[in-house]
C-alpha cells in the first residue's frame, strides 16, 4: 500500500485524536526510516524518545527472536520471569535504587508513583501533591491532573482533588504551597512537553530539602529525559540529587511498551501485595528488550554526553544564524529544543519534505530527540536540513 492509501484508511477508521503527518513508516535501519512510498528520512523523533537504539539493532533482534522461539510472550505477575528479574537488577544497579515496579507506559508509572505518595502519607494525614506549571505527566486521570497545562484539562473536568501547582525553577513558589498535608512533589528534571526546559541545580536541591523537611516523597518523572538521553543513565545523576521515586518509560522497553516506578530510600517497601498491579507489566518480550537497553545504558550515556554537546553547539549556531525566526536553543544531551517565533509545524513540514523527521514541544519549540546511536555526520545532515528549511521560511 502507498502512503496515501494507508493515510486514507487510517482517517476512515481511527478516532480523531492525533494530528498526524501524511506518511506511514514501513522500515528502518540505524537512524534512518523509510516510508511506504520508499522515501528515506533521518529520524530525530525516534518514536518521541523511544527508539534509543535506532532501527534494526542486532542485539534487540536476537533477544526478541529468542523470546518468540520460547513460545512465551507473557506469563502474568502470578509468576516470575528471568528477563524481568534481570532487567530490575540492572535498573537498580545503575540507578542506585532499591525496588522496581514494571508497567506499560509513562502515565502508568506516574500513576504508581502518585499512589505511593498517597499511601506513604495516608497514616500521617498527608494527601496533597505539588506539581508544576507547564509540566506533562501523562493522559490518565491522575497523570493528567498533575500535568500543569490547562490545554490538557479542557473538556475533562473535574480534575482529581488534592493537587496544587507551583512554578518550575521557582523554589519560593513551592515554599508557599508545601505544608503538613503534602504527600509528594512530582517534577521533571528536564521538562519535555513544556518546551525542553532544564531544571536549575539549586531548584532540585531545594526540592530535595523541602521534601525531607516535610516528610514528603520527591518524585522525578524521567519518562522522557531518562535512559541515557541527557548524557547520564538517568537525568538526576547530572544534578547529584536523588529522588525517592523515579518514573521511566519510552526508551526503557527498547521499542516495546514498558514503564517503571523505581523506589529509593524511604520509598522502598511502600507497596504491599494488592496495592497496585499491571497485567502486562514486565512481560517477557518487553523485559527482554529492556535487558538489552539497560546493559548498554552506561556506554551509550557516555556517547550521548559527547555527541549531545556537539548537537547543542550546532543548534546554538542555528539560533544565532536565524534570529528573525529563533529565540534560543536549549536542553541537554540528545533532548534539545530550538525555540521559534513561528509555528513549529511549518518547520517540521519543510524538514519532512527534505528527508528529516523532527517534532514539536509546547507551542513554540522544535524538538530533537534522536536515537542515541546517531553520529556526528547524522547531526550535521539534520542541522543542515533545518538550516535550509529556516532559510526558505525567512525568504
Amino acid at each position: 500500500m502507498s502512503n496515501k492509501e494507508i493515510v486514507e484508511a487510517g482517517k476512515a477508521n481511527y478516532m480523531n485524536n492525533y494530528s498526524q503527518f501524511p506518511i506511514a513508516i514501513k522500515s528502518g535501519k540505524g537512524a534512518v526510516v523509510t516510508d511506504e512510498d520508499g522515501k528515506e528520512y533521518i529520524d530525530f523523533v525516534a518514536g518521541i524518545a523511544v527508539n534509543a537504539l535506532g532501527y534494526g539493532d542486532e542485539e534487540e533482534k536476537k533477544a526478541l527472536l529468542s523470546v518468540i522461539d520460547s513460545g512465551v510472550l507473557h506469563t502474568s505477575n502470578l509468576y516470575y520471569n528471568s528477563h524481568a528479574v534481570h532487567a530490575a537488577q540492572l535498573l537498580n544497579s545503575i540507578a542506585g535504587s532499591k525496588e522496581v515496579f514494571f508497567c506499560n507506559s509513562g502515565a502508568e508509572a506516574n500513576e504508581a508513583a502518585l499512589k505511593m505518595a498517597r499511601k506513604y502519607g495516608s497514616e500521617k494525614g498527608k494527601s496533597e501533591i505539588i506539581s508544576f506549571a507547564h509540566s506533562f505527566h501523562g493522559r490518565t486521570y491522575g497523570a493528567i491532573t498533575v500535568t500543569g497545562q490547562e490545554k490538557y484539562h479542557k473538556g475533562f473536568a473535574p480534575m482529581l482533588p488534592g493537587v496544587v501547582y507551583a512554578e518550575y525553577n521557582d523554589l519560593d513558589s513551592v515554599k508557599a504551597l508545601i505544608s503538613d498535608r503534602t504527600a509528594g512533589i512530582i517534577v521533571e528534571p528536564l521538562q519535555g512537553e513544556g518546551g525542553i526546559i532544564p531544571a536549575e541545580k539549586s531548584f532540585l536541591e531545594g526540592l530535595r530539602r523541602l521534601a525531607d523537611e516535610h516528610d514528603a516523597l520527591l518524585i522525578f518523572d524521567e519518562v522522557q529525559c531518562g535512559m541515557g538521553r541527557t548524557g547520564k543513565p538517568f537525568c538526576f545523576q547530572n544534578y547529584g540529587v536523588e529522588p525517592d521515586v523515579m518514573t521511566l518509560a519510552k526508551a526503557l522497553g527498547g521499542g516495546l511498551p514498558m514503564g517503571a516506578a523505581v523506589a529509593f530510600g524511604k520509598a522502598a517497601g511502600i507497596f504491599a501485595p494488592g496495592d497496585h498491579a499491571a497485567t502486562f507489566g514486565g512481560n517477557v518480550a518487553s523485559a527482554a528488550l529492556a535487558e538489552v537497553m539497560l546493559s548498554r545504558l552506561p556506554s551509550l550515556s557516555e556517547e550521548v554526553m559527547k555527541k549531545g554537546e556537539y548537537l547543542g553547539k550546532k543548534l546554538d549556531e542555528l539560533a544565532s544564524k536565524h534570529p528573525s525566526l529563533c529565540t534560543e536553543a536549549r536542553g541537554m544531551g540528545f533532548m534539545r529544543g530550538l525555540d521559534l517565533k513561528i509555528p513549529p509545524r511549518d518547520v517540521i513540514s519543510k524538514c519532512m519534505e527534505k528527508g528529516l523527521l523532527v517534532c514539536s514541544a509546547g507551542y513554540t519549540v522544535l524538538r530533537f530527540v534522536p536515537p542515541l546511536i546517531v553520529t556526528e555526520a547524522d547531526i550535521d545532515k539534520a542541522v543542515s536540513i533545518v538550516d535550509e528549511s529556516l532559510s526558505e521560511l525567512e525568504g
